[in-house]
């Protein structure tokens, strides 16, 4: 990965913002910048210099990940230290993530640095960095894809395994033993694993609850192959479907197909959210749609865009969002289909973005 070229990026992002310098504490943003993927780091930017801080537990482990920048093993906090050599370096303005940035941390910042630059020297920026990395690069979408291909391996694996009985709770587990057992780093969040009226919970945590003889079972969950995520769900159902579950079943997945359709490149986020609640407004469904239509994921799992109605983002090449819409009726059942969806520079023949996550959507009758 070119980690230099991503510092140019986010020094001229910088300089476009008022600022002379910059100080990156957000891990993700430290490691999209650096290469750098331990627990603790700072990351200061200024006149075309990059300085790593961290503790003497990553002595070996920041040498060998952050080539091509000076590491500093400091034996204080790590944005204490960058600050001192921010002001040593003579910036006058620095930028930082404050929705990152705790009070405290700020403080702290502050007073690590000469009262006569303090008033002035940290000014917010907002996710400078985060926004960078909404639009990936073709060694982050190889990443992405090979997370998302080991996603849909699982799921198609898992449907051998599902049936009346089980607990949602052993289901996350058979999951996650076998995501472990193919390489994943970890999971990209708390795997849902949601059943029968329990289906109705968005994001319903894998409980005691057993696996009903009849109704409808939700899988959410992703994996880490790299540092960078998954994302993806499947609704299936336990026996076979009643009239009502399969109609809403189908809503469901033509309202998230004609959202798929609408990805591509300039588009607003807001009309592919649009999209998707269109469609189960025609089926009268849409009040039961409580949440956004999809968000980027790639270090961290919900990135920027976020599509949600009258978001004006334009979505650009090289985005990886997701598209997620879902019916959840309290006492009843509920379900959602979600893909990957990686925006390409032209759009799809059929769909105006690569679909990440083939595995099949439709109704799955176990």
């Amino acid at each position: 990965m070119n980690f230099l070229a991503r510092r140019k990026k986010a020094a001229t992002a910088a300089k476009a913002a008022g600022v002379d310098g910059l100080l990156v504490t957000h891990l993700p943003d430290v490691r999209y910048l650096s290469g750098f993927t331990g627990s603790n780091a700072a990351l200061a930017l200024a006149g075309g210099r990059a300085v790593l801080f961290t503790d003497g537990r990553y002595t070996a482990q920041a040498k060998a990940e952050a080539k091509g920048m000076r590491v500093v093993i400091a034996p204080k906090a790590a944005a204490v230290a960058a600050s001192e050599w921010l002001a040593e370096a003579k910036v006058w303005r620095c930028g930082f993530d404050d929705g990152n940035t705790t009070v405290a941390a700020l403080k702290q910042m502050r007073a690590a640095v000469p009262a006569k630059v303090r008033r002035g020297l940290f000014e917010p920026v907002g996710p400078l960095v985060a926004k960078l990395r909404w639009v990936k690069d073709a060694d982050e979408i190889a990443k992405i894809r090979k997370a998302a291909a080991l996603g849909c391996k699982l799921f198609d694996g898992m449907l051998e395994f599902l049936e009346p009985g089980l607990t949602e709770m052993a289901v996350a587990a058979e999951l996650e033993h076998r995501a472990r057992l193919a390489g994943a780093e970890g999971m990209s969040f708390e795997t849902i694993v949601a059943s029968g009226e329990r289906s109705a919970l968005p994001h319903g945590r894998a409980s005691a609850a057993k696996l009903p003889k009849q109704g409808f079972c939700t899988l959410d969950f992703g994996v880490v192959l790299d540092g960078y995520m998954s994302d993806m769900t499947r609704t299936v159902h336990i026996g076979k479907a009643r009239g009502a579950e399969r109609e809403v079943y189908d809503a469901v997945l033509e309202a998230q197909e004609a959202a798929v359709r609408k990805v591509a490149p300039g588009v607003a986020a807001g009309d592919v959210d649009e999209a998707a609640r269109s469609v189960l407004r025609r089926a009268k469904l849409d009040k039961y749609f409580s949440h956004s239509t999809g968000h980027g994921v790639g270090l961290e799992i919900h990135e920027g865009p976020r599509l949600a109605a009258k978001q004006e983002q334009k979505l650009e090449a090289g985005m990886v969002i997701t598209i997620e819409p879902g019916v959840y009726m309290p006492g009843k059942f509920g379900l959602r289909i979600e893909d990957m969806v990686l925006v390409t520079s032209k759009g799809g023949s059929s769909q105006g973005g690569e679909v990440l996550t083939p595995s099949v959507k439709a109704c799955l009758e176990l």
